[in-house]
């Protein structure tokens, strides 16, 4: 079963007895900014490019050059990877938009542990989307669990 067979929050928490807990959980540094260059590009992208029709826009022309500028000061320790595909088994296997993995020892062609994992609403439906990336998640867990042992 693919991650996007999964289309509501509840069909995951059901499958995989996820409560459901809302929090505040992203604290934002002091003195992050990014780089002159990277405000003038996006600002480009804003302007001249419809970032917004379609899904291939907004992950090349926004997501991207975001996840990209703040890996940056992290890519010595951690890998950034573009559409691999992950299986954990039938029920969780699919293949991420984004993710951050710890660097492997075997180089930068081999996955390290899976870290943190980007996704995307499809088609601007927030539920649909939201139930993927909370499948996604849970293969992020047990792959993070299992690399552990």
């Amino acid at each position: 079963m693919a991650f996007s067979d999964f289309k509501a929050i509840p069909d995951v928490q059901k499958k995989f007895g996820i409560r459901h807990i809302e929090n505040d959980f992203i604290k934002i540094e002091a003195g992050v900014s990014p780089s002159e260059q990277f405000l003038q590009e996006l600002e480009f992208s804003r302007q001249y490019i419809p970032i917004f029709a379609s899904e291939g826009a907004r992950c090349e022309a926004v997501i991207f050059p975001i996840l990209r500028e703040v890996y940056k000061k992290h890519a010595k320790h951690y890998a950034l990877w573009i559409k691999e595909p992950l299986a954990y088994d039938e029920t969780l296997s699919g293949t991420p938009d984004y993710f951050i993995s710890t660097r492997s020892e075997l180089g930068k062609l081999v996955v390290g542990t899976p870290l943190i994992m980007l996704v995307e609403a499809k088609k601007n439906d927030f539920e649909q989307g939201w139930g993927q990336c909370l499948a996604e998640l849970v293969e992020l867990l047990i792959l993070l669990l299992l690399f552990q042992k």
